[in-house]
């Protein structure tokens, strides 16, 4: 399986998700493993490639970090649109 479909079902998990539950890496590695049956290394680095890109952020709040879809206020500050 390519990164990129990797990339694609992190990112429909993460919007899945939105609202419901502060998605923690590992909720997101073990949920995509689970589907794909791809190794945790694979699932970790595609997750670290949107990250890093800006197509997730981590963000911290009530103790513990989490990973989410950036809003576009938040993109457009940092130029990434």
């Amino acid at each position: 399986m390519e990164q990129s479909e990797i990339q694609e079902k992190i990112f429909a998990y993460s919007t899945k998700m939105k609202g419901k539950k502060k998605l923690k890496e590992k909720d997101i590695i073990k949920a995509i493993m689970a589907e794909t049956e791809q190794d945790k290394a694979t699932v970790k680095t595609a997750l670290r490639e949107m990250i890093n890109v800006g197509k997730l952020m981590y963000s911290y709040g009530g103790g513990a970090s989490s990973v989410e879809i950036p809003s576009e206020e938040y993109l457009k500050e940092k130029g990434l649109i």
